[in-house]
């Protein structure tokens, strides 16, 4: 039997490329290796599933590597049309801080029930624990797949498979290979949105401890390569959370990350005179304070000690003690503190993958590939990768919503 179309990953592309595609009228198939559909996707916002971004559509572009290609896509099914998708079918949304889009109930399990539904409801066949190992186009136009289980014949194919990151939920990198077997190029996969490892041993210290509202710069010879605003926290290995994740999509562009300097600025709404003004004021508010105490009103007390240490300050001494140049020294550290940069986290920590398949072998108007008629690419396979706040989820629902709707 010759397949209409087959979906090759259950991500949320393979999802929504079987979806669109069903929609369309057409027989779909849809394997995945996996026991379920939307594994990593139970991941995504810390298993509240971030699905997409509020801002205007025109504003997304800016967001990813290689945001032009996306832009045919993104038009085609915007993040209107994604939320819409979901609560005109019963899924309520909300929208939080930086206007990222959650399911009501917070619950990542709850978006993968839907798309579940989705899929049942418009008949799309499911095959599960079903690997792919290999694909060919024969002669007659008409492609192989080679499974665990089977052969299976389709006349077109999507490739749905994500890339390498959190490889436990099935993103192996297998795609890059059936897509190079099929004459595609692929850019070499690196592992973005993740945290950094430092070489200070004593940050080990700080784990735990959460920064909000900071700024944090990557720094080479002096020069800023790349500075992110927002929330960050100190881990066993260094530092991660969001303003981290997305200043690690910097570093990872560069080809001898060696000798970053990692800067937090603790307080970037206030320029260095201010500042100034403000520490004059708690030091002659609380002039017998002892400076460790003073601090706790301008950093987490956890961070006290090790700070102070950094300017060679004692903690004992009193606020009407303190020096021009000990306030200066404390002005440069809470506005430039510096941290040295190892490397980035491995894919098994990383929420996306950074390169995959040339978007200049891919059409973006349908996602079919120039290369090989009949095949299309979703998601993360492509060499297109966004920040964090909704932004990756969106591009795979769209790019799966053009591949199917023209597969």
């Amino acid at each position: 039997m010759i397949n209409q179309l087959v979906v090759i990953g259950a991500g949320p592309s393979g999802i929504m490329a079987s979806i669109s595609a069903a929609k369309s009228g057409k027989k779909v198939l849809l394997i995945d290796r996996n026991k379920a559909i939307g594994q990593k996707l139970l991941l995504a916002g810390a298993g509240r599933c971030n699905i997409t971004n509020n801002i205007p559509i025109e504003e997304f572009f800016d967001k990813y590597h290689n945001g032009d290609f996306l832009r045919n896509a993104f038009y085609q099914f915007s993040n209107t049309d994604l939320m819409n998708f979901f609560s005109e079918n019963g899924l309520e949304l909300e929208i939080e801080k930086g206007s990222r889009v959650f399911p009501v109930t917070q619950s990542s399990h709850d978006v993968v029930k839907f798309l579940r539904q989705q899929l049942e409801k418009h008949k799309v066949q499911l095959w599960f624990r079903n690997r792919v190992v290999g694909i060919e186009k024969q002669q007659n136009g008409i492609f192989k797949i080679i499974t665990k289980k089977a052969e299976i014949f389709s006349k077109s194919v999507i490739l749905a498979t994500g890339g390498k990151s959190y490889p436990e939920t099935g993103s192996k990198g297998d795609g890059y290979k059936f897509a190079r077997s099929l004459g595609h190029t692929i850019i070499k996969p690196v592992p973005v949105l993740c945290g950094i490892n430092l070489k200070e041993n004593w940050i080990r210290a700080w784990q735990g401890i959460s920064l909000k509202n900071v700024e944090i710069k990557a720094i080479v010879g002096g020069k800023i390569i790349g500075k992110e605003f927002g929330e960050a926290i100190f881990t066993h290995y260094g530092i991660s959370g969001p303003a981290v994740l997305n200043l690690s999509r910097v570093i990872a562009d560069m080809k001898n990350p060696s000798g970053i300097k990692i800067s937090i600025d603790f307080k970037p709404a206030l320029d260095e005179k201010t500042l100034d003004i403000r520490l004059i004021n708690e030091f002659r508010k609380n002039s017998n304070k002892s400076l460790k105490n003073i601090m706790k009103n301008l950093l987490p007390e956890n961070l006290i000690e090790e700070f102070l240490l950094m300017g060679t300050l004692s903690g004992n001494i009193k606020g009407n003690q303190i020096t021009v140049e000990q306030r200066k020294i404390i002005i440069s550290l809470l506005k430039n503190f510096i941290l040295t940069f190892d490397s980035l986290r491995g894919f098994k920590e990383a929420i996306v993958t950074r390169g995959g398949v040339s978007i200049d072998e891919v059409n973006p108007k349908t996602m079919e590939s120039k290369i090989v008629q009949g095949l299309f690419f979703a998601g993360e396979i492509l060499d297109v990768d966004g920040k964090t706040g909704g932004f990756n989820l969106q591009a795979a629902f769209s790019t799966g919503f053009v591949a199917g709707k023209n597969a």
